[in-house]
């Protein structure tokens, strides 16, 4: 017995961003973006098409903490109150946008409740609707209703999650991906790749999200070298957004595991972009997940395409010739680690919420390099 739910509405292709205002439908709506020329254009098409926003909220961060987030809400919440219906709010960015967008849309702005929600001192729930309209392949934010809320005065990272925070609908338009930059390219497009491998050796895995996940990673690994060496191609960008919202679906039922719960203190600690932090050790966490279930080993062979059999060592050297050629680094002093730190920071992840989706199990004692 097995099942899979995703309510997000889906609308993909070149040009879907021009049907932003059909869906808000005449509705107040707040935008919420990032300070750069190009959202500032995309925002002027928008309010030509769906009319002025109730409000633009356009200094978001990447990896959103709470003093931004708090800041936020201060701006927001007195004009949804003020508003005659409940504003949607418009999320025009990458992960960070829209994880902002739906630790904002929670309890209508008020961010004090939000705390409280994340603390387990309230109980109750309520939201404001989302349209979601992701500009990276990578984060799968877009069919995902749970948002990252990092806390560094705490050293630490929240995750807020209520199936009402499922956007109402998602945008995928590939033309807003062709300006990014090659290494963001590579970071988003690893997020991807690793969201969609620890699908796949997930305790939480069902047939469907194992379907998404395989489609997800063999595209990943074979599109994102030649975009990153293309990055004006749109039809190679048509097809990382693709997979990294199949890879948004499976972890959608799914959520990460071991590599991304290993990810969350580097990204705390030495400030290394999430992408990379969550995916320079996938071709270890591969070699700890081969053995642990016959679907997943038969997953990752079609995904490698070797024999079950080859899986562990053949996976693995592809991956490791992955991070090569896209200039990714496995060195752990690239991470502030040394071998003690790392079998630290892996038992301790291991630990944690995610890490205890992972099937495997880490052999810290094995003699391979990441």
């Amino acid at each position: 017995m097995w099942s899979y739910r995703n309510p997000v509405h889906l609308q993909c292709g070149i040009d879907a961003f021009e049907r932003t205002a059909e869906f808000i439908n005449g509705r107040p709506y707040v935008l919420l973006t990032y300070a750069h020329p190009l959202f500032a254009g995309l925002a002027q098409r928008l309010a030509q098409q769906a009319g002025a926003p109730l409000l633009v909220i356009d200094d978001v961060r990447e990896n959103p903490d709470i003093d931004f987030l708090r800041d936020a809400a201060a701006r927001l919440y007195p004009a949804s109150c003020a508003a005659e219906q409940p504003p949607v709010l418009v999320a025009l960015g990458g992960g960070s946008v829209i994880d902002s967008a739906k630790c904002l849309a929670a309890f209508e702005g008020d961010f004090a409740r939000t705390l409280d929600y994340l603390e387990g001192r309230e109980q109750s729930f309520s939201a404001l609707p989302i349209i979601a309209i992701p500009t990276t392949a990578g984060t799968g934010s877009e069919v995902t209703c749970w948002a990252t809320v990092w806390d560094p005065a705490n050293q630490r990272k929240l995750s807020l999650a209520h199936e009402r925070l499922y956007p109402e609908v998602a945008l995928c338009d590939p033309q807003l991906g062709r300006s990014l930059p090659r290494g963001l390219t590579v970071a988003t497009g690893l997020d991807a790749l690793s969201h969609a491998l620890e699908s796949i050796w997930n305790t939480q895995r069902n047939p469907l999200s194992l379907h998404y996940a395989e489609t997800a990673a063999k595209t990943i690994i074979e599109v994102l070298p030649r975009l990153a060496d293309d990055l004006d191609n749109l039809h190679l960008r048509s097809r990382m957004l693709q997979a990294a919202t199949w890879a948004g679906l499976a972890f959608s039922n799914t959520r990460t595991a071991l590599a991304h719960n290993i990810s969350y203190a580097i990204t705390l600690e030495q400030g290394t972009a999430h992408g990379i932090a969550c995916s320079f050790s996938l071709p270890r966490v591969l070699r700890w997940a081969v053995g642990h279930g016959a679907d997943i080993d038969e997953s990752l062979a079609r995904v490698f395409g070797v024999d079950a059999s080859q899986v562990a060592e053949a996976g693995a050297t592809q991956l490791e010739a992955l991070l090569d050629r896209l200039g990714v680094s496995r060195e752990l002093a690239d991470y502030g680690l040394d071998d003690s730190g790392w079998a630290a920071l892996v038992q301790r992840s291991a630990q944690g919420a995610r890490g205890r989706n992972f099937a495997g199990q880490p052999l810290l004692g094995d003699s391979h390099h990441i």
